[in-house]
């Protein structure tokens, strides 16, 4: 087994598509994630799993994230915030208890790290939440290369790039 067929076989997952974001320096930044999963009901935890070589991942060891779950419209959003070209997408950002969080998503929550824990080339972040918010609607999801909705039909190849850091607003 390669890398490649490991990917090609891990991408018949449907996954939800999150932008973490976080205060770095008082501004807001942001990065795609779509390995996010609930860990715990007592307490609430979350586990975001990010890339060791992303700078925005050695930030999440210690500073609050809001977990922004993407609505099927935001796509391009999703893209911006994985590192995509220079994009003109607006960003509505909104103040948070714990960090900055994106308008617009089907849900949020805003969490305190709670551990971190290595795992091969990436990095386990476990957040505490503090506080969500749940507005519903259709997820942007992430299936075999292909960013869209619940059906999938008519979208375009996601970038495939590795994220290799963040983004600003």
């Amino acid at each position: 087994m390669n890398s490649g067929d490991f990917r090609r076989c891990l991408a018949q997952f449907a996954t939800g598509v999150t932008v973490v974001t976080y205060l770095r320096l008082g501004v807001p930044r942001g990065v795609t994630v779509n390995a996010f999963t609930s860990v715990s009901l007592d307490p609430p935890l979350v586990l975001v799993s990010m890339a060791k070589t992303a700078r925005s991942s050695a930030l999440l060891r210690y500073c609050d994230f809001a977990v922004n779950v993407l609505a099927a419209d935001q796509r391009d959003l999703a893209l911006r915030f994985a590192g995509g070209p220079a994009s003109t997408v607006p960003v509505r950002w909104r103040d948070g208890l714990a960090a900055p969080y994106l308008e617009g998503c089907v849900a949020t929550l805003q969490c305190r790290p709670w551990e971190s824990h290595a795992a091969g080339d990436h990095l386990l972040h476990l957040g505490e939440v503090q506080d969500l918010t749940t507005h519903g609607g259709d997820p942007l999801i992430f299936h075999d290369g292909v960013l869209g909705g619940l059906g999938l039909g008519g979208r375009g190849p996601a970038d495939r790039r590795t994220v290799a850091g963040d983004r600003t607003s």
